[in-house]
């Protein structure tokens, strides 16, 4: 694999080229910036993008906006953005529009390179990975007439782990039950959910969406 690295801060910038070139994935640009990331996506095309979300001028959500930028430019190339907070909303607004080839991490998996290359090569792969400590954060904050109410609790758990990325064999490993019983609780959470069998798109990255909306604002 092929990565851009956008990060202003050095040394962590470099501590994530660090990993991923001992993982053996080919780093073909670093950026400081977001407009240096954009131009570098551009040279270079690489399978994925690595971008913190808050970077110069303003130090808000520049890396976010390249983010976006590059999914409706270069749909092909895997987006995984950075953060050192836990952003509900900036999760939903990345993959609500481009739900394929995108990831949330908070920087604190950065400890843990396996961790990190596995998001990468999950996302050039097409899926959707969100952070599972913001997946934990939105399991108790539900709006007053949630969707996800209409779920039992074994439901709700696997809707969690559907929305971290994790696929059927994934979940039933960490529950400790048959994919069989994974797969049943998935078709009836979408159909509980009223996501229905669609050509064009993802029904998990679509039960996603449902899970992130379903969380009230930062402000709530």
């Amino acid at each position: 694999m092929r990565i851009v690295v956008a990060d202003d801060n050095l040394l962590t910038r470099q501590g994530i080229v660090h990993l991923l070139s001992q993982a053996g994935l080919d780093v073909v640009g670093e950026a400081a910036d977001a407009d240096h990331l954009l131009t570098l996506v551009r040279r270079h095309r690489p399978d994925a993008v690595i971008a913190d979300i808050r970077m110069p001028p303003t130090h808000t959500d520049e890396g976010l906006a390249a983010a976006r930028r590059i999914q409706v430019e270069s749909p092909d190339i895997g987006v995984l953005v950075l953060s050192q907070y836990i952003e509900p909303s900036y999760a939903l607004r990345l993959i609500s529009d481009h739900p394929e080839r995108v990831g949330y991490l908070l920087k604190e998996r950065l400890f843990d390179g396996a961790i990190l290359v596995d998001a990468l090569r999950r996302i050039a792969d097409g899926e959707t990975v969100i952070d599972p400590t913001i997946v934990a954060r939105l399991i108790g904050r539900r709006r007053p007439k949630n969707p996800l109410d209409r779920l039992t609790d074994r439901e709700r758990e696997v809707l969690g782990l559907v929305a971290e990325g994790l696929s059927n064999a994934a979940i039933a490993a960490r529950l400790h039950i048959t994919t069989r019983t994974v797969e049943a609780h998935v078709t009836q959470t979408l159909s509980k959910l009223g996501i229905t069998e669609d050509a064009q798109s993802h029904r998990r990255v679509l039960a996603t969406l449902a899970y992130l909306r379903s969380a009230p604002s930062a402000d709530e």
